[in-house]
């Protein structure tokens, strides 16, 4: 792709060079160490679902035995193997009987390690074929019953009860929605269980659960068929349990997950070696699943100035994609996150989001970017707050962005109204029909306001990745460059919850989903 913005070739790559640094160095303290997360998707991969007489999920159960026991090193997989071997029970009977206190998972005799594997990777392509097929009857659809274009028009649901946000799901589709998105309930990212079945009481979203995907899902998958385009569900795999939804995810069909290495590190004080050992893995089950991830750059901008702190925003981009890489999932399936968050009090605040809207599309020319909504200076007035979504509309459709999460003229008052939906769907529509060739026709003035600000975020963020190259990522995220956000490595949620890696330790899904052998 030619600049626009007469962007240097040179400090692009220089930039993803040191970014590309940056995750090699992080990737290797990630394969020395699990987390009890990824040790809870690989139990719930193999089939342990459900939950006790107390409502403790039996994947909690399962892990937290084995660990008590020691033997967490070695990995969930080794030991439900063993005890498959042992006893000839699935792994769900073996947990129950963990639960019921009839079993000690972890004081069997061991049995031949090659029938320890063979039994369980024979078990994991159950799951992994699930997957693969969930993947195919997406195609399918996307094939026979057709999507709207990008940008993608995203809207949220947050209702706090699964069968209201049905409602309102199907209601969005008919009015031109592509993405729903199902937001969680507050806090939820901070639970170290998942919450299991259906749930009707939320507090600002919706509990994510393996039964509610599968309800939405189920909705959407009607709706889709009667409106004649296929009509993709997000959701969020973020926070402490961030595998272990997009395990979820993946089995239930979700196309869409919000999905970010820093994210939970930063805005919700989760330990940065908890976070970035459970990224990976997630990761490399959304890149099979075909699922599209959501990073959340945008965040960065609500709590630093968003003409000052731009190239983090870039920096982290970078990072991200590296990462993702990492985890085998394709440039395709990267929804790297940026944000229309400057002050429209800014005398040409707009020509700088365009820049930058320009900027991001050229440097990730295949990503399909999700672009965020104004929503930190967003105010009761509906119509001042209306115009500034028109604004990022019609930065979206000039510089073709891929997921457009649509903004609210109520954003700073309540959660929306299905006509305040209704106008955000009708505004969008409205600016990319009417502007829809206008990134193709309009070229950017040489050495002006726009080429001068992408130029130096640019730099500005090349300098950043050299700089956290040299001190490493678990040092940088101390000192606070992301969000004028610090965290301390040993601080935060979960750190407990972080196991090194025995010799003998494996994980059937990653060899599986990454298409190696064990």
């Amino acid at each position: 792709m030619e600049s626009k913005l007469n962007l240097n070739p040179k400090i692009i790559d220089s930039a993803r060079s040191a970014a590309a640094s940056i995750a090699d160095q992080t990737q290797e303290f990630i394969d020395k160490n699990t987390t009890v997360t990824v040790e809870r998707t690989v139990a719930r991969l193999l089939g342990v679902d459900g939950v006790d007489d107390i409502e403790t999920p039996l994947p909690n159960v399962l892990v937290d035995s084995i660990k008590e026991g020691g033997g967490l090193s070695k990995g969930v997989a080794f030991w439900i193997g063993n005890a498959m071997v042992q006893t000839g029970k699935t792994p769900q009977e073996i947990a129950e009987a963990v639960s019921a206190g009839e079993l000690k998972i972890t004081k069997l005799a061991i049995a031949d390690e090659k029938k320890i594997a063979d039994t369980i990777y024979n078990e994991a392509k159950k799951t992994v074929d699930r997957i693969r097929n969930n993947r195919e009857k997406r195609n399918d659809y996307l094939k026979n019953l057709g999507e709207g274009s990008q940008p993608y028009l995203y809207v949220i649901v947050a209702t706090g009860n699964i069968y209201e946000d049905v409602i309102q799901a199907q209601a969005a589709a008919k009015q031109g929605a592509d993405i729903i998105a199902v937001i969680r309930t507050t806090a939820q990212s901070l639970l170290d269980y998942v919450p299991y079945g259906a749930t009707t009481e939320g507090f600002g979203g919706t509990f994510a659960t393996q039964e509610n995907f599968r309800i939405m899902r189920k909705a959407l998958d009607e709706v889709g068929e009667e409106v004649g385009r296929y009509i993709r569900l997000c959701n969020y795999c973020s926070g402490l349990c961030m595998p272990e939804i997009a395990a979820m995810g993946a089995m239930e069909r979700l196309d869409v997950m919000l999905n970010d290495a820093l994210y939970g590190i930063l805005f919700r004080d989760i330990n940065m070696q908890r976070t970035l050992i459970d990224q990976y893995f997630s990761r490399v089950i959304n890149g099979f699943a075909g699922i599209i991830i959501n990073t959340g750059e945008d965040n960065y901008l609500t709590t630093a100035d968003a003409v000052e702190e731009a190239h983090t925003v870039l920096a982290s981009q970078f990072i991200n994609e590296q990462f993702a890489l990492k985890a085998g999932l394709p440039e395709e399936q990267m929804g790297l996150g940026h944000a229309f968050e400057m002050d429209p009090e800014l005398e040409n605040g707009f020509l700088f989001e365009l820049a930058q809207a320009q900027m991001a599309r050229e440097i990730f020319p295949d990503a399909p970017l999700k672009y965020m909504p104004p929503t930190k200076f967003m105010t009761g007035n509906i119509f001042k707050g209306h115009l500034q979504d028109a604004m990022f509309n019609l930065v979206s459709i000039w510089t073709h962005q891929g997921l457009q999460l649509l903004g609210m003229p109520t954003e700073a008052i309540h959660t929306p109204h299905l006509h305040d939906r209704m106008l955000s769907i009708e505004n969008a529509k409205y600016i990319f029909n009417n502007a829809k060739n206008i990134g193709d026709d309009v070229e950017f003035k040489k050495d002006g306001i726009m080429q001068k600000r992408a130029q130096e975020v640019l730099e500005k963020a090349e300098s950043l990745l050299k700089d956290i190259d040299e001190e490493g990522i678990f040092s940088t995220i101390e000192q606070g460059k992301f969000g004028g956000v610090k965290r301390p490595l040993t601080g935060g949620k979960g750190l407990a919850g972080v196991v090194e890696k025995d010799e003998k330790y494996f994980n059937p899904f990653i060899d599986l989903m990454l298409g190696g052998d064990r």
